[in-house]
């Protein structure tokens, strides 16, 4: 039991300490919550007159809206391992490295300071998405089931962040994968259209890709009369046990950034 709490009080030190640094330069977040407000004020509005997205009894902007919080959660936590290659050149990781803390302790610390930093773009979206006259659902259950999935899901990105910095060692080349991989991971998923809406080889894609369960958990939880395609606990299911995978493989990898 006590490695237990060793291994928490770990983990919520290194949670601190990203959290703080938050708190004392907050202008990432402010900048990041400009894109979710160009996509529902400029893009949901225009496309809400498009009568060709099949979105059952809702509004176009109320179908977008759980997928463009999905994305800003993916966008923000998928260049969350740029700050571990700074960290890196400033001699922070050896030394954190050098300390007794279990490494998956580091990972999941810095997951969880990512997971935080996306609850505040959730409250972003759901400023907009108030004033946008979206249909929020404002039951207790259904917003935290929000807040959790918001949690798991920035958890899953950032992590796998912390993977591909771990892997290419450079700001150059994990900017450009960074890039790279972002927009794929959007589109290939239900944020902005259904399932039914794509082909056969997209739809394989998207059932293999966590953000499409993180879209359907949300929109489901967060919009009046939402509908999900998978069952809330198939959908978490889904985002833990990807989450839990690439925790192990940043654990494993993490040491090998310092050289």
């Amino acid at each position: 039991m006590s490695r237990v709490y060793d291994y928490l009080d770990e983990t919520f030190a290194v949670c601190d300490a990203e959290v703080r640094k938050l708190v004392r330069d907050p202008t990432e977040l402010l900048s990041r919550a400009i894109q979710p407000v160009l996509w529902l004020a400029v893009f949901g509005q225009v496309f809400s007159q498009v009568r060709g997205i099949p979105t059952g009894n809702l509004r176009y902007l109320d179908f977008m809206a759980p997928g463009i919080l999905a994305q800003s959660i993916l966008f923000s936590a998928i260049f969350y391992g740029i700050a571990i290659i700074w960290e890196r050149d400033l001699g922070i990781v050896h030394k954190l490295l050098v300390t007794p803390a279990h490494r998956s302790a580091l990972i999941m610390g810095k997951a969880f300071a990512a997971g935080l930093r996306g609850l505040v773009q959730a409250a972003v979206v759901y400023l907009v998405a108030i004033a946008l006259h979206v249909e929020i659902r404002w039951e207790v259950m259904p917003m935290l089931t929000v807040a959790a999935g918001v949690f798991v899901g920035s958890c899953i990105f950032s992590t796998f962040s912390l993977v591909i910095a771990c892997i290419v060692k450079t700001r150059e080349r994990f900017m450009g994968i960074g890039q790279v991989l972002t927009m794929p991971l959007f589109f290939a998923s239900n944020a902005i259209y259904p399932l039914e809406l794509m082909p056969d080889w997209l739809k394989v894609i998207a059932v293999c890709n966590p953000l499409t369960y993180l879209v359907d958990a949300l929109r489901s939880s967060m919009i009046v009369g939402g509908h999900s395609v998978y069952a809330l606990s198939t959908s978490f299911t889904v985002m833990l046990s990807v989450f839990a995978m690439l925790l192990l493989l940043a654990a494993r990898l993490y040491p090998g950034l310092a050289r």
